[in-house]
């Protein structure tokens, strides 16, 4: 591949990127390559796939809410748990989860259906604009994150549950890691445009 030449430089696109002898990058947007990321870096994006993969599971759940009667939802819950509850009658997933889905009214329904189809919503565009490295997702991640961190705390003091701990704990990290890559991608931003001569916030 032939090297283009900047000024005083000599530079080699690497696929569809511009990378010169001094590490600049001439380019704005685009993400690092693998080979200068570190094991942050990957952990990150795995957790935010992750995060994009469940924001679609609540759409899928909060569409079915939407679309299954609540006598419909447990009774598919009673077939689920039959065969483990005939072995152990006091299995803590099955049990909780007759004990939920009994409990399902019209209002309850409506209300959880609306909970997941707007959070999964939230999350599935967020995941989305960070992974397009637009760098107002961020801020808005960091910040719905930490709102559901707030709320699921106050869950665990009413109603302890390790599920909801680790899930809490989970975005903690996911807000730490977030505010890294955040970071990192202004820091580099301006550096894009403070190296083309574009006004910073351009």
């Amino acid at each position: 591949m032939r090297p283009h030449t900047v000024g005083e430089r000599r530079c080699v696109p690497p696929r569809h990127r511009l990378e010169c002898n001094d590490g600049r990058v001439n380019r704005a947007g685009d993400r690092p390559e693998l080979s200068t990321t570190t094991w942050l870096d990957r952990i990150f994006w795995a957790v935010l796939v992750l995060k994009g993969l469940d924001g679609v599971l609540e759409l899928v759940g909060g569409i079915l809410l939407l679309a299954v009667s609540p006598e419909r939802i447990s009774a598919i819950a009673r077939i689920l748990t039959q065969h483990e509850l005939s072995e152990d009658p006091n299995d803590l997933i099955a049990t909780n989860l007759l004990r939920l889905t009994n409990g399902l009214g019209a209002s309850a329904t409506l209300f959880g259906a609306a909970y997941l189809l707007l959070h999964g919503l939230v999350k599935v565009v967020l995941v989305w604009a960070v992974l397009r490295d637009r760098l107002w997702a961020y801020p808005w991640m960091i910040g719905f994150l930490v709102v559901f961190v707030g709320y699921q705390a106050y869950q665990l003091v009413l109603d302890f549950s390790w599920w909801l701990l680790l899930l809490t704990v989970f975005d903690i990290v996911m807000v730490v890691l977030t505010w890294r890559e955040y970071g990192i991608h202004r820091a580099r931003r301006r550096g894009q445009n403070s190296f083309s001569g574009t006004p910073p916030g351009t």
